[in-house]
């Protein structure tokens, strides 16, 4: 099962060459992440805000294939290739929605970590049901 999030391209995310600036890719992935944990009980920001765990990169690759442009909408799809004891590995995979051209490939590993001590923990299992649904 995948979860998929629709991002406009906006103004501020260009450079002067018109096309999307590469590290907002990152940015975009993040708001999809958000997305992601939405299912549980007050979003990703009850998970940063209330109950402190955070998904701190550990790892991140990207394979960019085309460019975003201004006016573009971004497609992210987010699966899940691997769940482990304290941390997991998501893939974002961006098409342009208008015609499903390849964007971008990103993966990313991170640790599940107690954010008031920085230290990776056990994944909580609500928190691994939502990881493990969406398991590639």
């Amino acid at each position: 099962m995948t979860v998929v999030y629709d991002r406009p391209v906006r103004f501020e995310d260009v450079d002067p060459a018109g096309i999307v600036f590469f590290p907002r890719f990152l940015s975009y992935c993040h708001e999809a992440m958000e997305t992601f944990f939405a299912a549980l009980p007050g979003g990703y920001a009850a998970l940063i805000t209330q109950r402190r765990i955070g998904f701190p990169a550990v790892h991140l690759e990207v394979d960019f294939k085309s460019p975003l442009r201004y006016g573009d909408v971004a497609r992210i799809a987010i699966d899940v290739p691997h769940v482990g004891n304290r941390s997991a590995t998501l893939r974002y995979t961006l098409t342009r929605a208008a015609d499903g051209h390849a964007i971008a490939l990103v993966t990313h590993i991170c640790a599940i970590a107690a954010l008031d001590v920085l230290k990776a923990i056990a994944i909580p299992d609500d928190i691994r049901a939502v990881l493990e649904a969406h398991k590639a």
